[in-house]
């Protein structure tokens, strides 16, 4: 039997013993993930996902991808250029078990991402729980543009970021100005590349902005 399963923005077919490499994610080796988003099982097909379905697996190592260069040259008066090597956080992983049902009942934990920040980062940036608030009358006036989401900071605070790069940075899972405040290089050279910054961060400072700001 195959499935199609969905981890770090990337879709794989696969089926037991296959060895994959997918983005990094909290596991050490020797642990069993289960990921929990698939698009297909068999002849199954998911809307968008199947429900019950998971595929289990077992992990291999830590490893690093392919090493890619980075270039950035600014055509200016007094432009610069600047070379950086980067290389992908990746986790081996090896399948050994697809679930047609049942996923939740299998006790193994999911397999997430380790995302751009540190887990103590994450830590003291997330909200404490909020009660449910009542329901308030429907309102008469026009709506508004789209509010930041509840917890999060409003990261158009930051220089060079708009509507549409907040955007971004939400979907990519950054939502406060502590998570950014602690990237490291590495991570600057990630985002760079996955979200087409194009040297924006370092040029525009969000690092040291975002340690001001999160201070309050």
């Amino acid at each position: 039997m195959f499935a199609v399963l969905k981890t770090g923005g990337k879709q794989y077919k696969v089926q037991s013993g296959d060895v994959l490499r997918v983005e990094k994610l909290a596991a050490d080796a020797g642990e069993t993930v289960q990921f929990n988003e698939i698009l297909m099982v068999g002849a199954t097909i998911g809307t968008p996902t199947v429900d019950g379905a998971a595929v289990q697996a077992e992990v291999i190592d830590q490893i690093k991808g392919e090493k890619v260069i980075h270039f950035v040259k600014r055509r200016r008066k007094h432009g610069s250029q600047r070379t950086k090597g980067h290389r992908q956080q990746l986790t081996l992983v090896r399948v050994t078990d697809i679930l047609e049902a049942g996923a939740d009942k299998s006790g193994v934990k999911a397999a997430i991402g380790s995302g751009s920040v540190s887990g103590a980062a994450v830590a003291a940036a997330a909200p404490a729980p909020k009660k449910a608030a009542a329901k308030k009358p429907a309102a008469t006036k026009a709506k508004a543009a789209p509010a930041v989401e509840a917890g999060a900071d409003n990261l158009k605070k930051l220089s060079g970021v708009g509507p549409l790069i907040q955007q971004k940075l939400q979907d990519a899972g950054v939502t406060t100005f502590a998570q950014i405040a602690a990237w490291t290089e590495a991570d600057v050279a990630e985002f760079d590349e996955k979200l087409s910054f194009k040297g924006r961060i370092e040029r525009e400072g969000w690092i040291e902005q975002a340690k001001e700001l999160a201070k309050g």
